[in-house]
């Protein structure tokens, strides 16, 4: 009988509900703080009511999962038959999440490896997948990190804002800091660069700054097959017709989702947000 390895993430996977089931993936929540109010992403706050908030300039951060938090989770999932856990989370750039991981991790009553995966979002849900996959197949821990690793190092993420003003608050901007001081004057293309977000383009216009978006996603799709992910923020019409321009474009597509994101990212990049993840198999 083959060793049960779980696989735990965090909420900024955007994983759907049915796939998380299906696989027995568990997600720790990350908090928005908005106003005086600490809510758990993915249900204690929408993504509408996010929107809503960022537009009416209400204060909005987010915050970690505790250590505790994370604790109490790997407990469960050892309760539950598992002999060995491998907890994947968005990336250490961004967050304190991992390290929050590592913390509880020294505790745990099973063997816990934590990976930062130096991705976010279906990037990372991706990576987690991939984990899950191996270790369905009876996969080590071992097994299970190398698979999320090879899949997170082969994954790309790009994405258009329409102001970079919430990177800004937050302080997650990295090298798009350059930008600030002609912001008004272009539309940004970003990327996922080594956990960070980095400046890829800078356009003049939204809809040039989407066809731009959309010719790099299939550039780096090629002819390999590939999953994609298509992510937005109060923009479903635009997400919508860019999967379907993608669906046209990329030859060796196999899977493509289309989500809004949650909460935690969407306090950092506002309403407006358009993404594209690419993922070779």
């Amino acid at each position: 009988m083959s060793r049960h390895v779980a696989i735990v993430t965090d909420s900024t996977a955007y994983l759907p509900l049915r796939t998380m089931q299906r696989h027995g993936i568990t997600a720790v929540p990350l908090t928005v703080v908005l106003g005086d109010q600490a809510l758990l992403e993915g249900t204690e706050i929408s993504t509408r009511s996010l929107a809503q908030a960022l537009q009416k300039r209400r204060p909005v951060t987010t915050s970690r999962p505790s250590p505790q938090i994370f604790a109490e989770h790997y407990r469960k999932v050892a309760e539950s038959g598992a002999t060995g856990i491998v907890s994947l989370h968005l990336s250490a750039e961004l967050s304190g999440t991992y390290d929050a991981a590592v913390l509880a991790a020294r505790e745990a009553p099973v063997p816990v490896r934590v990976v930062d995966t130096g991705m976010v979002a279906m990037a990372l849900g991706f990576s987690a997948l991939a984990a899950a996959e191996t270790a369905e197949a009876g996969g080590t821990v071992d097994e299970a990190v190398t698979a999320a690793e090879k899949r997170a190092g082969g994954t790309a993420a790009y994405f258009y804002v329409d102001t970079l003003e919430y990177l800004r608050r937050g302080g997650r901007i990295g090298a798009a800091q350059a930008l600030l001081g002609s912001a008004l004057a272009v539309k940004p293309l970003l990327q996922l660069d080594e956990g960070r977000i980095d400046l890829l383009e800078k356009v003049r216009t939204a809809s040039k700054a989407i066809a731009r978006l959309e010719e790099i996603a299939a550039e780096r799709a090629g002819g390999a097959q590939v999953d994609i992910a298509v992510h937005h923020l109060a923009a479903s019409e635009r997400a919508s017709a860019l999967a379907d321009r993608l669906r046209t474009r990329v030859p060796g597509l196999a899977d493509l989702h289309v989500s809004e994101v949650g909460a935690v990212i969407g306090a950092h990049t506002g309403p407006g947000l358009l993404g594209v993840v690419v993922s070779p198999r």
